[in-house]
C-alpha cells in the first residue's frame, strides 16, 4: 500500500511512519530540511509542503492518507488553530479526494467533545464541542466534522481519537513536566485525583493499521489502553519516574484553578499578550475532570485490542531510562 503520512516528524506521526514503513510505501509531508532527515530516518520518503500548499499533484498514486498533524497546544488565537487544524484537514481533503485516494484515517481525540466538564464512561454517541470556548476542542471538533462528511463509496473516512498519548518518543507531557518541576511552576490540581483513561503509541499505531483496511466510513472511534481509568497523580508520577524526576506535593484547588484560569486568560487576550499564562481554562479543566471513555465500538468495527497494557509501557519507559 502506498501511504501519506502528514506529522511524521512529530510523536504519532513519526511512530506511524516508521512502523507502516515496515511493509508498506510511506511518503510524508515534510516542511524542512530538518523533517527531510528525520523522515528518510523513519524509512519514509518526504514530500516538501505543507497543509496550506498540498495540492493532489502530491498524493499521486497514494492509497491512503493519515492524517496526524495538527496544532496541539491549550491555549492561543482560535484563528490559528482554525487555521491549521480545521482549514488545513479541509485541504487535505480535497486534495486526496481529486488524487483518488480511496481512504483516510484522521487522528482526532476526545478532546473534540470538551467544553471543560467531566466527561464520565462516553462512548461515540456524545455531543461534539462545536462551539466550545476553547481552541483545540472546538478546531478539533470541526476538523472531525468535515472528516466524517466527506466520506462516500469511492472515498472511505476514519476518525480514530486517541486519549492521553504517551510512551516512547513523547515529545511534550515529559520535557513540560520536567521544566515545571525545574522552574518551581508545578502544581496539583485537586490533588490529581481526576480520573484518566490513557493510549500508549504503540496502541495508537496499532489502530491505524486496522484502520487502514477496517472501519465503517464516516464514523469515529475511541482509542485506549483499555484497562482500568487512572488518576493523573498515579499516571503522572509514574511518568516521572521513568526519567528519575520527583513531583512535588504543592496543590490548588480545582475550583481556585479554573477560576484563576479564567482570570488570566481575560486579561492575557485583552491585552494581546502571545505567551500563554501560567496556566489556561483548558489546562485546569482538563487536569481537574474526570475522562473515562469506551472503547466497545473499536473492539466491535475495527477488530482493537491493545497490543501493550500501561503497566507494561510504564516497565519498559522505566527501563530505557536506567
Amino acid at each position: 500500500m502506498k501511504i501519506f503520512i502528514t506529522g511524521a516528524s512529530g510523536f504519532v506521526g513519526g511512530a506511524a511512519a516508521r512502523t507502516l514503513a515496515r511493509d508498506n510505501e510511506v511518503l510524508a509531508l515534510s516542511r524542512s530540511e530538518k523533517s527531510d532527515a528525520t523522515i528518510k530516518a523513519l524509512g519514509a520518503t518526504p514530500v516538501r509542503g505543507d497543509l496550506k500548499s498540498i495540492d493532489a499533484a502530491m498524493l499521486r498514486g497514494v492509497d491512503a492518507v493519515v492524517h496526524c498533524a495538527a496544532k496541539v497546544e491549550t491555549w492561543g488565537p482560535m484563528k490559528e488553530f482554525i487555521e491549521i487544524n480545521v482549514k488545513g484537514t479541509e485541504r487535505l481533503l480535497t486534495a486526496a479526494k481529486k488524487a483518488g485516494v480511496k481512504r483516510y484515517v484522521h487522528i482526532g481525540t476526545e478532546a473534540a467533545l470538551f467544553y471543560g466538564q467531566a466527561m464520565n464512561d462516553l462512548d461515540e454517541t456524545a455531543p461534539m464541542a462545536f462551539s466550545s470556548p476553547l481552541p483545540y476542542p472546538r478546531s478539533k471538533a470541526l476538523a472531525e466534522r468535515a472528516v466524517r462528511a466527506a466520506n462516500a463509496d469511492d472515498f472511505t473516512t476514519i476518525v480514530l481519537r486517541p486519549r492521553f498519548i504517551w510512551g516512547p518518543g513523547d515529545q511534550t507531557l515529559l520535557p513540560a513536566l520536567k521544566a515545571m518541576v525545574k522552574a518551581g511552576r508545578f502544581t496539583w490540581i485537586d490533588k490529581g485525583r481526576a480520573l484518566t483513561d490513557t493510549v500508549h503509541v504503540d496502541n495508537v499505531v496499532h489502530a491505524i493499521k486496522l484502520a487502514l483496511t477496517q472501519g465503517k466510513g464516516g464514523e469515529a472511534y475511541f482509542i485506549t489502553d483499555g484497562g482500568d481509568p487512572i488518576s493523573f497523580r498515579d499516571m503522572m508520577t509514574k511518568m516521572a519516574a521513568t526519567i528519575g524526576l520527583q513531583l512535588p506535593d504543592k496543590n490548588m484547588p480545582g475550583w481556585l484553578a479554573r477560576g484563576a484560569a479564567g482570570l488570566l486568560d481575560f486579561i492575557w487576550r485583552l491585552t494581546l499578550r502571545r505567551t500563554p499564562p501560567p496556566i489556561d481554562p483548558h489546562t485546569a479543566a482538563l487536569l481537574s475532570r474526570n475522562c473515562t471513555l469506551k472503547i466497545d465500538k473499536a473492539r466491535r468495527d475495527l477488530g482493537y485490542e491493545p497490543v501493550i497494557t500501561r503497566d507494561a509501557g510504564i516497565a519498559a519507559l522505566m527501563q530505557a531510562g536506567r
